[in-house]
């Protein structure tokens, strides 16, 4: 090591020793002012949460509640900080502008999820737990972010839509259940009145089917070699193809016990001479 080197090593240390010496209380100030600004915000978030879980507020909005304020209570702690720490806050803060201003033309997208997230919080055209269908995906809303939106369906998959892609876009929100809808022909000389009670009594012991929203039924067309009668009811989302197995089963059963067959489709083949 070379003396020149020495020297300059020499000179960061006793300019180190100094600033120590010299800000010593002031930092150890402002690790306080941090880890107290850290235990304050959380604990405030704690209080917010527990006060929007009594006021029965949505589960959403509370967690952004809550969020807020543990931020806002740590960024005022560092604005406090700083200066003990010989930063000065006001080219800091403008140092902060620049780079947001960066960041945010070159995160325009993820920028626009937080836009439509805020809006989906304060909208709450949905909530934690609803069954919603978006853009072709449905799913029960697990969780609702800044970014994104968490969905779960039948099969347990975890679907993640960025929040873009809802705000804006056409939402089916059908709560608790979705749609089931279903059709089976019967023949013409079948005596629909009876095969549609038939149906509607035995779709009403399927596991699944909300009893709270009654099952529509009536005919549908009228086809080539059967009369078609459509059904309509709600299942739970988590157990939605279980549902319409059962209730396919179920019609089919219904029309066997009241003797009403399901015809196939006939051709008429004619022998020209």
């Amino acid at each position: 090591m070379g003396q020149e080197e020495l020297e300059q090593m020499t000179e960061v240390y006793n300019m180190l020793v100094t600033y120590l010496v010299n800000y010593s209380f002031q930092i150890f100030g402002a690790i306080v002012v941090l880890v107290l600004g850290v235990f304050i915000g959380r604990r405030l978030s704690d209080l917010v949460l527990a006060l929007c879980a009594k006021k029965s507020l949505d589960i959403t909005l509370s967690r952004f509640f809550a969020s807020a304020a543990r931020i806002g209570i740590i960024t005022f702690a560092v604005l406090i900080a700083l200066p003990k720490l010989g930063i000065q806050v006001t080219p800091f803060l403008a140092a902060i502008g620049a780079l947001g201003l960066g960041a945010g033309l070159a995160m325009q997208g993820l920028l626009s999820n937080y836009g439509a997230g805020l809006s989906i919080i304060f909208t709450r055209p949905f909530v934690i737990g609803d069954t919603v269908r978006i853009n072709g995906v449905f799913g029960v809303v697990k969780e609702v972010h800044l970014a994104h939106t968490l969905l779960t369906n039948e099969d347990e998959e975890l679907i993640i839509i960025p929040n873009k892609h809802i705000v804006g876009e056409i939402l089916h929100n059908s709560q608790t259940d979705t749609i089931l809808e279903l059709s089976v022909g019967v023949a013409y000389d079948s005596d629909t009145d009876a095969a549609m009670k038939a149906i509607t009594e035995k779709l009403a012991n399927v596991d699944g089917l909300s009893q709270q929203r009654s099952i529509q039924i009536g005919i549908e067309e009228f086809g080539d070699s059967a009369i078609s009668i459509a059904v309509r009811g709600w299942a739970k989302i988590q157990d939605f193809h279980q549902i319409r197995f059962a209730a396919n089963q179920a019609i089919k059963d219904a029309l066997t016990e009241a003797n009403i067959s399901i015809p196939f489709p006939q051709r008429e083949v004619r022998m020209l001479s």
